[in-house]
């Protein structure tokens, strides 16, 4: 695949989704970053050996920047979420999406890319989407395309997220979107090094495995509370739990059926987990197929630790989380400074894009703005 060397303004970086789904469509890199979290300034740091870190964006001046080819930028997105209080662009942390606006007039970049969540389309009844969008026109000379793409097209995790692109150009060469969902069936690959269910070993105490079959497999069941009739969800192999509240009656849609739910910063999600067979051996089992969406902390409400021992579940992991979205094993465990707590790894890659969805944006933008065929 052809390179084309871009310096990119990397705002609200996280962990390097952006950089990584840049370069895995082709680009090469030289990233100026901007984030305020010490752990994920951290882990980009370790990742990315020769980025130039550029303080807090409300510090930085497009005047002090090299040419900057590209903006990238999952502005914070709490004050537009669906689950939370909904204070849109009034809120103290979705106003920042006017810092990167800024920068995008300071910079002239040739392209620039924002992510942020569903509920933007919906906040203060459309209102605040509009407000962006005309934000966004009134910089003048960028083309705008957007659409509502989901992570499951690519990796088995369901995260609906708002992908728009600004770009210097009319259009001549086609357009960046639609993406459509077979463009990530395409990518079995990466759905395969995604895939966290697939059947692993179980070992006995002398350390030799055996494969678990799957009439084992569907024999697995967990009943999880919810406001059905039937008073609970059942789950069985191959889905995610929801373990918001898990003691709760009144909730619904706990049981993500062949899918995962949003990873969140919580890491509020579980498989069915560790079990033991007739012969006492520990079979260890790992959810298939696709995940809801995950969350950026780690804990839950209610009796957390006494569901998961009474039901035989367990949380994902790091390495799961990471690979949900679309890094590579371990990419979050250690920063400059030595390794990074659990606590923190979940909550990163809650906040972070995927870099699957990113590098199939981004291979689009390099064809349609430079030119360059997809491979």
């Amino acid at each position: 695949m052809e390179k084309t060397k871009i310096k990119v303004l990397d705002l609200f970086s996280g962990i390097g989704g952006f950089h990584l789904g840049l370069t895995k469509a082709g680009f090469e890199v030289e990233s100026y970053f901007s984030e305020i979290d010490k752990y994920a300034i951290d882990v980009y740091s370790n990742n990315f050996k020769n980025a130039t870190y550029v303080g807090s964006v409300t510090d930085v001046c497009g005047g002090d920047l090299p040419n900057i080819n590209a903006i990238t930028f999952g502005s914070p997105c709490q004050d537009f979420s669906l689950a939370g209080k909904r204070k849109g662009l009034g809120g103290d942390r979705s106003s920042l999406i006017s810092e990167a606006i800024r920068l995008i007039r300071e910079t002239r970049p040739r392209f620039f890319i924002w992510e942020n969540v569903k509920g933007t389309f919906s906040s203060n009844s459309g209102e605040d989407f509009a407000a962006i969008l005309q934000a966004f026109a009134n910089i003048g000379g960028y083309r705008l395309e957007w659409q509502l793409l989901n992570t499951k097209w690519f990796l088995p995790q369901n995260r609906e997220r708002i992908y728009l692109v600004g770009y210097i150009g009319d259009g001549s060469r086609g357009q960046v979107f639609p993406i459509g969902e077979d463009n990530g069936a395409n990518n079995e690959l990466s759905r395969q090094q995604g895939n966290i269910c697939t059947l692993t070993t179980r070992y006995g105490a002398d350390g030799n495995g055996s494969y678990i079959t799957e009439r084992k497999l569907d024999a697995q069941k967990v009943k999880v509370n919810s406001a059905t009739n039937a008073g609970y969800e059942e789950a069985t192999i191959g889905d995610s739990i929801n373990l918001s509240v898990p003691t709760s009656k009144t909730g619904r849609g706990r049981v993500g059926k062949g899918v995962a739910q949003t990873l969140d910063t919580h890491c509020n999600q579980a498989v069915i987990g560790y079990s033991r067979d007739s012969k006492g051996v520990v079979v260890n089992y790992h959810e298939k197929d696709e995940c809801n969406t995950l969350h950026s902390s780690s804990g839950g409400g209610g009796n957390t630790d006494q569901f998961i021992k009474q039901n035989k579940i367990r949380r994902l992991t790091p390495v799961e989380c990471e690979r949900l979205q679309g890094f590579p094993d371990n990419w979050t465990k250690y920063g400059t400074k030595g390794e990074i707590s659990d606590s923190q790894r979940y909550k990163m890659c809650g906040n972070a894009v995927t870099v699957d969805v990113v590098a199939e944006v981004a291979k689009n933008i390099k064809e349609v703005v430079y030119g360059k065929t997809k491979e």
